[in-house]
């Protein structure tokens, strides 16, 4: 079993602003592994002899700035998406919890995936302009900008195209939650002890290994969901993608009739590669910013650790503390007598 757990002393806004700071520190740090990986999934010619090769002929031909192709798209998704996901996820939590205040790690894996399926279709459009990015030639594009893109693609391909795809990325929480699901429940004798005796590094590898086992297993779906995103008429090439097809069924055939069966695993790769130093940044810079807001409102001595600072209740809220400290400030402060008056 397991609580919702939340550290009261630093606000809701602060949170939300930690997480996309981290996210998108590390989101930049990794985006060369992440265009690999788009770029294998969709099949476009750069991955032809592998992808070492592809990062080198990429850079040959549109430059070093190439390997960052997207990452705006993905960086100013962020903070709607993590907002979304954070108010879904709170709900439903609620929802699944036990009369106790208690919930299992089976419902708190659903009510997490459920919660990111919401802001996956909310945000969905940002994604496919991402991959649209990505795929063309920075040097010749056909899309100027971000707006431009949406624009271009609304009035070119309609409303549609921007949501071209999404059925793979929804049935793809499927497997992505039994793959996290079969990795907690096996922690603890993995480990021989309890979940809740764990050490940050413990966490941290658990971390790293869940994705990894649920982005494998779910990986076959976002394959499919890259290719539809990224096909068009409209685009040199059809887009790039290696092959054609008419809807996301005739995609899983396409692919595997033309590629074989790990075909749908292609980029899986830089992928994985991508997890540990993708989560090692994002939480260090997660606990380093939190560290920051927790010295600004008045819990901790210095932002370069978590040494508390004496005398301070750390079970007040921010706004509670400094309701408080203002109570004693007027109260120490010296009266004006009145022959100053």
């Amino acid at each position: 079993m397991a609580t919702l757990r939340r550290d009261g002393r630093v606000t809701a806004l602060q949170r939300l602003g930690c997480a996309g700071l981290a996210g998108a520190v590390s989101l930049s740090l990794t985006a060369p592994l992440e265009l690999l990986t788009v770029l294998a999934q969709v099949g476009t010619w750069h991955c032809g002899r592998g992808l070492r090769d592809a990062g080198r002929s990429l850079c040959r031909t549109e430059g070093v700035r190439a390997l960052w192709k997207g990452n705006l798209t993905a960086c100013l998704r962020l903070c709607p998406y993590s907002a979304l996901q954070l108010a879904a996820s709170r709900r439903l939590v609620t929802l699944f919890m036990d009369e106790l205040g208690h919930i299992s790690h089976w419902r708190a894996i659903m009510a997490g995936s459920l919660a990111g399926m919401v802001a996956t279709i909310a945000t969905y459009p940002t994604d496919v302009i991402k991959t649209r990015l990505i795929v063309q030639n920075r040097l010749e594009p056909s899309y100027e900008g971000i707006l431009h893109a949406f624009c271009k693609i609304y009035h070119q391909e309609g409303l549609r195209a921007l949501y071209r795809g999404v059925s793979p990325a929804i049935l793809g929480a499927v497997p992505f939650s039994a793959g996290s699901f079969f990795v907690y429940i096996s922690l603890d004798k993995i480990w021989q002890e309890p979940i809740v005796n764990f050490t940050p590094l413990q966490n941290f590898i658990n971390g790293c290994v869940a994705a990894a086992v649920a982005q494998t297993l779910s990986f076959p779906f976002e394959t499919v969901k890259r290719k539809m995103q990224a096909q068009s008429p409209w685009l040199p090439h059809y887009g790039g993608v290696d092959v054609h097809f008419t809807g996301m069924a005739d995609c899983f055939r396409q692919t595997v009739k033309n590629k074989g069966v790990l075909g749908l695993w292609s980029g899986l790769t830089p992928s994985l590669l991508k997890i540990v130093p993708y989560f090692g940044v994002m939480f260090s810079t997660f606990e380093f910013c939190k560290r920051v807001c927790l010295y600004r409102n008045g819990y901790i001595e210095s932002p370069l650790n978590y040494k508390l600072t004496p005398g301070v209740d750390q079970s007040l809220h921010p706004q509670e503390l400094r309701e408080l400290n203002l109570l004693r400030r007027e109260n120490f402060e010296p009266r004006k007598s009145a022959l100053e008056n």
